[in-house]
């Protein structure tokens, strides 16, 4: 049962209670105020349309049977807005009547029988939410460490650079080392999904963010109910700001979602201004150059970090030596900065000086590693706080 105190048309829930009844929320909370809302606002787009709303009701009281398609004309940008928060529509109603804790439509897919699903790009978007399945994302399978006396030994054909050997680019198909003796150490998840440092210029400023939920927002404003799901950088102070800092926070508004599904890790700009990306582990699957910066503009989203794919690389490079593998860390830290970005194209060169920036630390990836170094054993050559 929803709070009490929404305004309810008693006649809509007379003819349509499968629309406000099967509802998972808490009674008047602010998810369920939410999700009364985007009833309502469903409503109003559907009430006219004959037969449409008789055959949402239908599907929701009839899950395991087939239904129609249940239509909304498409949106400019694909999205529509329920109380100030702006969402793909049959995201938000599988949210509604399906699954609560589902983040973004990276996580669904379309069943064969809906005509028009939210890819199909046509007029209308299905917003039946038992036209849609959540996608399921297999376990990892286990990282198998050789014991540190059993990794080949380093041949130096000449080829070296800065004082260290060039290696092969990543091939997942290629192991110079048997499975016999290997210890499996798998993938586990912590406490903590991430932890979050904000930056201005090369000053870190306040403490760190830990996330415990699977999503949440990193924002301007200065949000005093401190909320779990929340980091308001407006929050923060430094008797050493600049104006030019100054300004661009006043730039950075709703900010930045993240958000994890399945190990992956999605960035969606929030932001009326351009977030921009560094991720070693995205530059690899996409092949680009491990420092490249990728733009994400108002409304993009991006997955910024892929589990499985760092799993891949991760099983490979264990075969390579401790050295090899400990320079996967860098591939566990994600720089994002608001509103300025840096890189090739611009005469910021580096992340420190962008105004307003943080680092993402990928805390499930980087205690996996961790426990990998620990069963390699020691490494052959020192390791320099600068690897």
């Amino acid at each position: 049962m929803l709070d009490v105190n929404l305004r309810r048309d008693a006649s809509f829930d007379f003819f349509y209670p499968a629309l406000t009844g099967s509802l998972g929320w808490k009674q008047g909370d602010e998810e369920g105020k939410w999700a009364q809302k985007a009833i309502e606002t469903l409503v109003k787009k559907l009430k006219k349309r004959k037969g449409v709303l008789e055959n949402l009701q239908y599907a929701l009281t009839h899950p395991n049977e087939p239904s129609e398609c249940v239509t909304i004309p498409r949106s400019l940008d694909g999205r529509i807005q329920v109380s100030h928060r702006k969402g793909f529509p049959h995201v938000i109603y599988c949210r509604v009547w399906r699954w609560p804790d589902l983040q973004s439509h990276h996580e669904l897919r379309s069943i064969e029988c809906c005509k028009v699903p939210f890819n199909s790009k046509e007029p209308e978007v299905c917003i039946n939410p038992y036209h849609y399945a959540r996608v399921d994302y297999p376990v990892l399978p286990p990282v198998l460490v050789p014991r540190y006396n059993e990794y080949p030994v380093p041949q130096n054909n000449g080829e070296e650079t800065d004082g260290r050997q060039t290696q092969a680019p990543f091939d997942a198909s290629r192991s110079d080392v048997g499975t016999s003796g290997m210890q499996p150490v798998s993938y586990q998840e912590p406490k903590y999904w991430c932890s979050v440092v904000y930056y201005e210029l090369n000053a870190r400023v306040g403490e760190a963010y830990f996330a415990s939920l699977p999503s949440i927002l990193i924002d301007g404003f200065t949000d005093p109910s401190r909320s779990s799901g929340r980091f308001s950088l407006g929050l923060l102070s430094n008797i050493n700001r600049s104006l030019t800092v100054e300004n661009t926070r006043k730039q950075i508004g709703k900010g930045l979602h993240l958000y994890t599904h399945g190990g992956d890790v999605y960035a969606e700009c929030l932001s009326d201004s351009s977030v921009f990306v560094q991720s070693r582990e995205c530059n690899e699957r996409h092949r680009f150059h491990s420092t490249t910066v990728i733009k994400i503009p108002p409304g993009g989203s991006l997955r910024i970090f892929s589990n499985r794919h760092f799993a891949q690389i991760l099983s490979f490079t264990v075969t390579q030596g401790v050295e090899a593998t400990y320079d996967l860390i860098r591939m566990c830290t994600i720089r994002i900065s608001f509103v300025k970005g840096w890189g090739a194209e611009y005469h910021r060169q580096d992340v420190t000086s962008t105004p307003c920036w943080i680092e993402v630390h990928l805390r499930g990836a980087l205690l996996w590693l961790d426990r990998i170094l620990r069963q390699m054993g020691p490494c052959r050559n020192p390791i320099s706080s600068v690897s």
